[in-house]
Order: structure tokens, then sequence, then C-alpha cells
């Protein structure tokens, strides 16, 4: 079925304008819990990506896992600071 790459694009234009949706549904409050559930999928996909960049045949699969790390490690990045600045709001000020 993904042999065919009109489909693997079908596949690919149906997941982003689904992802969109469902994110924009998402109220404010939720946004940080949520944020850690993607910080663990994009942890996953940092996984998935270190294998497809490092099977050692040169090529697109190489270039799109290696693109694929750069950008679930700042999603990561980003995740934790936002997290982090969410939790700040929260604490205690000293005075």
């Amino acid at each position: 079925m993904l042999d065919d790459p009109a489909n693997a694009l079908t596949i690919l234009v149906l997941s982003l304008f689904v992802g969109i949706e469902v994110i924009s549904k998402v109220p404010p409050l939720l946004h940080t819990p949520l944020m850690s559930g993607s910080n663990a999928i994009s942890g996953i996909t940092i996984v998935g990506a270190i294998l497809a960049a490092g099977h050692g045949e040169r090529g697109l699969g190489t270039v799109l896992g290696f693109a694929a790390i750069v950008f679930a490690t700042i999603n990561v990045v980003g995740g934790f600071l936002v997290t982090n600045r969410m939790l700040a709001m929260f604490r205690k000020r000293e005075r």
C-alpha cells in the first residue's frame, strides 16, 4: 500500500489536515500536558530517526533520518522550555 508514492503522499496530506484540525481544537489550558506527551512521542521519533539515519546506506533515507533527528530534537527542547516556563508561573516568589 505505501509502496506507491501517490498513496504515501495522500496519507501524509490527510494526516497533516487531521493534525492541524485536532491541535486547533485544544484549549490553551491543556497545551502544557499535551506538550509532555508530544515530548515522549518525539523521543521515540528520535530513536527511530537515528536508526534510519545510521542504517549505513547513503541516500534519501539518511537525509530524511537526519532531518527527523534535527526537528524532533528541536521539538523536545522547545517542549521542555515551554513546560519549564509554565511551571515557573506556579512557583512562589521570594521577596
